[in-house]
């Protein structure tokens, strides 16, 4: 936007509430939004920040049906998780919502119906899959297939998470209920569509022409591709067939409700109204005020919807503003390896905080530091341990230290007279100066991980100030040198406490009250904020060392999940594998073991301890296997164990084999238990 905002509306992606949140969320959009907030918030703008659980999602359902329990009871639980989990992190919400709240449904409702009086929506009747044993018709998230773009055997009817093409079902290879597990077959159905080909001209004026400078490339690129496609921009459904969700308000519509990603993004409206409300305040201004600055975090897999369904939406109401940019983050893997929930290769902050207790900010300090800002990254718990120790300890935690020390060793604490300044003083004071303007340009630019160099940047600046000029020598033959140099350092002390609060608000917080200062104004960081005379409080450690057997932890953890049984998606049977040679099955020995003990993991959900017999010894396997079975029920069962795997340790248990399971097409999995008649050490063959 050309002028300067009056007021800031920034959103942070809706998580799905079937599941906790991992640091692959939190680097996406929710790290980035914060460090925006705050930073807006401490130049004294009006900042609504806005997020909730996005509740209707057909993830909820199929997730319900696998536990056995309604929709409702795993959205109430996992909105408290995520909430939760997003508040220990620091990340400032003005108002975290829900939609499943009466606020959203009507705003969601008033919003379809204000589209279908204008006539908005192609009312069409098409073929949409239909599963004949569960009779129902199914959403695009209940169908997985083939992607006819990139060959990633699980896409979802409506996009796929390998290469992240849009879809729509009847393009998927091979497709397949998650209900049942058979091919679905295609029935008429009635469905209301948002005719996105009427606003391809204005998107690409708005997007292709109003956007190659300010928007990130990444964000610019893809939906260049979209609106420069040789098929165009086409009509979308915005209704389904479903039981959970929004109901479609119109005549003719039972049975059905509002596509989730219709219903979702709206979902920021409503938060507004639900805080503007709670804080009697005008809602409207936010989102439909000109000189209100619209932004939307969100991840690389939302782009498509928050740049060009969505405005579609907002510009087809008429009433509201546009965003002034959306940008999306690429993803974030886990040790060279794509962040999957399925087989729980990620690293949740809930299980972070047991294990990492009161170091929110240093992962929120790596997390920023290694962002998927423009392209995919890496997230590995080295990098985690030498960024940490390198550079928080041993750059930013050091300064900060030495300072406080000496302040309390040669003045008490309080902070001494400056006296004349040398060159290098000077240098410094103004030095200091411009890191306000360097760190707010970066975040304005939404390149925080610039940002955050810059930060360290100054934290260096203190360090090598004091290494240089040396004032625990000079206090002995030049008293008022050493004031001084300790008076300038105090000064980057304090500039720090202010200018890291939009990315370690913790560390800020900490350090603020080490410091006895009261929260400053952004615009205050370039100035002395210790004067002479004030009186600073004692040193503590900002940031300690995270040691290797912390981090061996970690990697433990995860390669215990490699060593768990393989479970396949709850889709289809897979397909059968590769023939093999009669020598490669011969080489392995398959016996019937019977289980002597049981007992879980400590500190773990899925993992069960078993002592067996095989009839040649008695050994000790560690199996992933608690959410089926409960150490009771395992005691006496005979069992097919994999006796000849290679020993492997698994949360620092030396696990001697693998029990064999089964699992069917909906993720259900039990032991495979040979006859009662055959003793232990019997062999498979």
């Amino acid at each position: 936007m050309s002028q300067t905002p009056k007021r800031y509306t920034i959103t942070a992606a809706l998580p799905y509430a079937n599941g906790p949140i991992h640091i692959g969320h939190l680097a996406g959009c929710y790290l980035p939004a914060d460090i925006y907030a705050r930073y807006q918030r401490l130049n004294h703008r009006e900042v609504a920040f806005m997020c909730g659980s996005d509740e209707h999602g057909v993830a909820i359902t199929i997730k319900a049906k696998k536990e056995g329990v309604t929709p409702q009871e795993i959205v109430d639980k996992y909105h408290v998780m995520m909430q939760d989990s997003l508040r220990q992190f620091g990340i400032s919400f003005d108002h975290y919502s829900r939609t499943s709240s009466p606020t959203h449904k009507q705003t969601a409702q008033d919003f379809f119906k204000n589209l279908y009086d204008k006539g908005e929506f192609l009312e069409k009747t098409t073929q949409q899959y239909f599963d004949e044993e569960a009779q129902q018709f199914l959403a695009d998230r209940y169908i997985e297939g083939t992607c006819p773009k990139c060959g990633y055997e699980h896409a979802y009817g409506d996009q796929c998470e390998s290469c992240g093409t849009s879809l729509s079902p009847t393009e998927l290879i091979n497709p397949v209920s998650k209900l049942s597990g058979n091919q679905p077959v295609l029935r008429d159905t009635t469905h209301w569509f948002l005719a996105l080909d009427r606003h391809t001209e204005w998107l690409k004026k708005w997007i292709v022409e109003g956007h190659k400078s300010d928007w990130k490339s990444n964000v610019y690129g893809q939906c260049k591709s979209w609106l420069e496609a040789g098929e165009g921009l086409q009509p979308r459904s915005m209704t389904r067939d479903l039981d959970w969700g929004v109901p479609v308000p119109v005549e003719g519509a039972d049975g059905k409700v509002l596509y989730v990603w219709f219903d979702a993004p709206i979902g920021y409206i409503s938060a507004t109204r639900e805080w503007a409300e709670q804080n009697h305040k005008d809602w409207e201004p936010f989102w439909m005020e000109k000189d209100t600055k619209l932004v939307h975090f969100i991840g690389k897999d939302n782009i498509v919807f928050h740049c060009i369904i969505f405005p579609a939406i907002l510009k087809t109401h008429g009433a509201y503003i546009l965003p002034d940019n959306v940008p999306a983050n690429e993803f974030l893997n886990l040790e060279g390896q794509k962040i999957s929930t399925s087989r729980n290769w990620a690293v949740w902050l809930h299980e972070y905080l047991e294990d990492f207790s009161n170091k929110q900010d240093v992962l929120r300090y790596v997390l920023c530091a290694t962002a998927p800002e423009t392209k995919d990254n890496d997230f590995t718990w080295k990098d985690f341990q030498q960024r940490n120790n390198s550079e928080l300890v041993a750059i930013y935690g050091n300064f900060v230290n030495r300072v406080l020390v000496l302040m309390d060793k040669y003045y008490s604490g309080v902070v001494p007279q400056m006296g004349a300044c040398t060159a290098v003083d000077t240098e410094t004071l103004a030095e200091i100066q411009k890191y306000p303007q360097r760190i707010g340009d970066k975040i304005e630019a939404y390149k925080f991980r610039d940002g955050l160099q810059e930060l360290m940047n100054l934290a260096r600046l203190g360090n090598k100030y004091l290494a240089d000029e040396e004032p625990w020598k000079t206090i002995k033959t030049d008293p008022q040198r050493a004031a001084t140099v300790l008076a300038i350092a105090a000064q980057i002390a304090g500039a720090l406490s202010v200018l890291s609060e939009p990315f370690m608000p913790f560390v800020a917080d900490s350090l603020r009250n080490m410091l006895n200062l009261e929260p400053q104004d952004w615009s205050l960081a370039n100035m002395p904020l210790l004067p002479a005379n004030h009186q600073m409080g004692k040193a503590n450690l900002l940031f300690d060392k995270v040691e290797d057997v912390a981090i061996a932890a970690q990697l433990e953890k995860l390669e215990a999940q490699k060593a768990l049984p393989s479970v396949a998606p709850a889709n289809a049977i897979p397909e059968a594998k590769e023939n093999i040679a009669f020598d490669d099955f011969q080489k392995m020995d398959l016996r019937v073991a019977v289980v002597l003990e049981a007992e879980r993991v400590k500190k773990t959900d899925k993992l069960i301890k078993l002592t067996v017999n095989t009839g040649l010894d008695t050994r000790t396997v560690v199996s992933g296997i608690a959410q089926w079975y409960t150490p009771e029920e395992l005691v006496g069962k005979r069992v097919v164990l994999l006796a000849n795997l290679a020993p492997r340790k698994i949360k620092g248990i030396e696990s001697q084999g693998m029990i064999l399971l089964g699992e069917d097409h909906q993720g259900n999995a039990a032991l495979v238990e040979p006859d009662t008649t055959l003793l232990p050490g019997a062999c498979i063959s």
